[in-house]
């Protein structure tokens, strides 16, 4: 592989202005990641200190390996939603070291809303499921929640992405073989029980523990009976009598090193055997990213300059570098991971459509992971690129895209427009994690275009029933609504509320992220067996 040779002028007044709007950017994420980690009324701190729990963060450093980093799942989903207060939608979830295993964790923070369950909460907890049984990795879930969300339970409940899914895949996944671990650290009512239930191994703190089905006022209100919440579904009744819990536990720190033990017990994984090297870190220190990314989000970088920043020894095998120049195609490793690499650099033609088809099927035949860094506007649009095939072109680039079975990464560096989305595997292309950097945008198109669409539109509708053209004026009361809703909903932190994406990550820190999902990708199998078709030209 060839290093990169950086051309990056970090003496420029514009790499300087760039260098300081990332860096604002960066700071503000900073900001929004300690306020959802951090910001708990003091009402809801007291009572959990009262009730002898520990608070959601220490629980996840005492189940952590000591000096292990954590990957952490969707750190600001719900920001802004409901009230602006129920912070990661309750949930911290991510992928850790446990016991030397890497492990799926979901932690129940019952200090936001006493740990009840949100819309967002559930497919928080739904994409969580998603990550385990694409990436076989094992479940600890530590529970403490009051349940569903009563006032918004039409959101929650009956659909086939409410609530019901997350037993289902709890089903789903035991029938795969992959190991769900549960410590119950407060109340587990009704679907709470279930989820506790279908776990392989639980554990039951005294004391604030308890599984039921219905709580003591739904008890009392069907039957009349009294009872307590310990007496009901303590760690005695399920530890001595039902035989639902398997381990009784004294307290919070107790249970979690009971997990501990449980984790360290399992099988270790079978882990995907793949081509590794000794990592090194990049030849150009990947903070210089701040600079090469425009501040305007539509004039465009060299997208090798970032790569060259997030790849080991800033090393690059470029793939067919003369034709359709305007998608970057080629190999390198990270954190010692071989990967192929799709960087968006213009507008896809139908040469980079073609070009991404066959470099992708090289990868998918070799088992090479595919990460795809998305700053992209789209296709191609006209007369004459119709006549030269622009849509069959990328009929085979999309096709190549949804049809890999070798784990997939997805980086939005930039702008994130209509079927450029599909192309470099958006969402719905279904990579394995997808992130985004606070600069993106993401939308059908952008809001310049939209409202220049609208109203071209308009006017010819005006046109057809004979009536004039919109005035300056009309045009902007038009264009303006347009532009901001745009603004609001094509933004980074819109996208990470309403989990679009897994993240939004300082763009210094992407290389860490990318290695540790990777490493996370290699407990399943590195693709599919059965293969459909072999490397054909185009």
């Amino acid at each position: 592989m060839y290093i990169i040779e950086s051309k990056v002028n970090k003496n420029s007044d514009e790499y300087r202005k760039n260098f300081e709007a990332m860096e604002t950017l960066v700071t503000d994420l900073k900001k929004e990641l300690a306020l959802a980690m951090e910001s708990r009324s003091q009402k809801a701190i007291d009572r959990l200190h009262e009730s002898g729990k520990l608070p959601a963060k220490k629980k996840l450093e005492l189940l952590l390996d000591k000096n292990s980093p954590f990957l952490e799942i969707a750190p600001l989903a719900a920001r802004g939603m409901y009230d602006g207060k129920v912070h990661k939608a309750g949930l911290i979830t991510g992928i850790g070291m446990v016991a030397g295993k890497e492990v799926m964790i979901s932690i129940n923070d019952a200090t936001i809303k006493g740990g009840a369950g949100f819309p967002m909460s559930v497919k928080k907890g739904l994409r969580c499921q998603q990550i385990v049984m694409e990436n076989r990795l094992p479940s600890v879930s530590l529970i403490d929640s009051a349940g569903g969300y009563l006032p918004l339970q039409s959101e929650i409940f009956p659909d086939i992405d409410g609530g019901g899914r997350i037993f289902y895949n709890q089903a789903k996944i035991s029938k795969m073989g992959i190991p769900q671990i549960a410590a119950v650290m407060g109340l587990c009512t009704a679907g709470g029980a279930y989820g506790v239930a279908m776990c392989d191994e639980i554990v039951h703190v005294k004391g604030h523990g308890a599984i039921f089905l219905g709580g003591p006022p739904l008890v009392r209100a069907a039957t009349g009976e009294e009872v307590s919440a310990d007496d009901l579904g303590g760690p005695d009744v399920h530890c001595r009598r039902s035989g639902v819990s398997d381990y009784m536990a004294e307290d919070d720190a107790d249970a979690i090193a009971i997990v501990r033990k449980i984790v360290k017990n399992l099988p270790d994984p079978d882990k995907a055997q793949i081509t590794r090297l000794k990592p090194e870190e990049p030849l150009y220190d990947p903070k210089e990213i701040y600079g090469i990314v425009s501040r305007d989000i539509a004039v465009s970088y060299d997208c090798r300059e970032i790569i060259a920043r997030m790849v080991d020894g800033s090393r690059f095998l470029e793939f067919k570098e003369m034709y359709g120049p305007t998608l970057v195609c080629g190999w390198a490793y990270i954190h010692g991971y071989p990967v192929g690499i799709l960087g968006n650099n213009g507008i896809l033609f139908p040469e980079s459509a073609l070009k991404a088809t066959q470099f992708i099927q090289l990868c998918d035949k070799r088992k090479i992971p595919l990460l795809f860094l998305q700053n992209i506007t789209g296709f191609i649009i006209g007369r004459a690129y119709e006549e030269g095939g622009i849509t069959k072109n990328g009929h085979k680039m999309v096709n190549a895209v949804a049809t890999a079975s070798v784990p997939k990464f997805t980086v939005i560096v930039g702008a994130s427009f209509g079927a450029g989305n599909y192309a470099m595997c958006g969402r719905s292309y279904s990579p394995r994690f997808l992130w985004m950097w606070p600069n993106s945008k993401i939308g059908v198109m952008g809001g310049a275009q939209a409202a220049d669409v609208l109203i071209s539109i308009t006017n010819d509708q005006n046109r057809r029933l004979g009536k004039p053209p919109l005035t300056a004026e009309e045009e902007q009361s038009l264009r303006d609504p347009i532009r901001q809703n745009a603004e609001t909903e094509g933004n980074a932190y819109y996208s990470t509320a309403h989990l679009w994406d897994d993240g939004i990550l300082d763009p210094a820190k992407t290389r860490d992220a990318l290695g540790l999902a990777i490493s996370a990708s290699l407990n399943a199998p590195l693709r599919d067996d059965e293969y459909g078709y072999g490397i054909f030209r185009m």
